[in-house]
């Protein structure tokens, strides 16, 4: 353990000087185009030029719905899949977490093309619906939000799933067995006890879901294409097709708000549950 708080300072001096060298420095100069006047002296001009564009409007409220229903979606399957596999013997734990984890080493570029075979015209997807007579012609899914909404709960559920398996095993073991004791039903039992006890794990899990969602460009450019855009789409076509670096500025100030909104607002609710719970008591 170290002595006093002043070489612990001491120590982590030279990586803090490296993070903000190498990468706060050039995030606050960029951001800070977004806020400066042509005439000279600082404006909110360009967020409320961006603001009033109806695309541009489109496209931030396509992404804030994507990222949430994503985030939402992934809870829900990450609950049901953590506590399955946290019950499992222990040599079959680990080959399960194994399989789950194993997406994350396949390159997403990869994994998004795959999607393409498919959710395309003559793809798995339409085939299967053609052979049960459910469709008589192919399904427009790809360069869609529900291709973009698929892809990206396929690239970071596994985030959310181990997220909540660690939240999980550290939760007491007996609190399920003793609240089925007292008669609470399988609902009562997640929203009162798993819930509450698995915070901590559900916004980590969340907010990293939430932010990849934002941040994630290739699933979107491939399954979206350039009529279904998203945030970090139009970002790059502000750079790359318009030269236009202080709408790309904006957006990125608006990707790293919402992204620290998100973290904040996931907190807020488990501390209000929390709240709930010993008012209760």
């Amino acid at each position: 353990m170290f002595q006093n708080r002043a070489e612990a300072l001491a120590l982590a001096l030279p990586a803090a000087i490296f993070a903000a060298a190498v990468f706060l420095v050039p995030v606050v100069i960029l951001l800070s185009d977004g806020f400066r006047n042509p005439t000279g002296g600082w404006s909110v001009s360009a967020y409320i030029e961006f603001f009033s564009n109806p695309l541009n409007q489109a496209v931030f409220l396509r992404t804030l719905k994507l990222g949430a229903l994503v985030t939402v979606t992934a809870a829900v399957i990450g609950y049901a899949a953590a506590f399955a596999i946290v019950n499992l013997e222990p040599g079959m734990k680990g080959k399960v977490t194994g399989l789950v984890v194993l997406p994350l080493m396949i390159s997403p570029v990869a994994r998004t093309y795959a999607w393409i075979v498919i959710l395309g015209r003559t793809g798995i997807v339409n085939e299967a619906f053609q052979a049960l007579g459910l469709t008589q012609a192919p399904l427009r899914i790809l360069f869609s939000e529900t291709a973009i909404f698929i892809g990206l709960l396929q690239l970071f559920l596994p985030l959310m799933i181990i997220s909540l398996i660690s939240a999980l095993e550290n939760m007491p073991k007996d609190a399920v067995p003793a609240a089925r004791v007292l008669g609470a039903n399988w609902l009562q039992v997640f929203w009162k006890v798993i819930l509450p006890l698995t915070k901590e794990g559900l916004v980590i899990g969340g907010t990293l879901v939430f932010t990849g969602c934002l941040t994630a460009y290739i699933t979107p450019a491939i399954l979206g294409g350039s009529k279904v855009l998203m945030l970090e789409t139009l970002l790059y076509q502000q750079v790359s097709v318009s030269n236009n670096f202080v709408a790309a500025s904006v957006i990125a100030f608006i990707l790293i708000a919402m992204s620290f909104a998100a973290n904040i607002l996931l907190k807020r609710v488990a501390t209000a549950r929390n709240k709930q719970r010993r008012a209760a008591a």
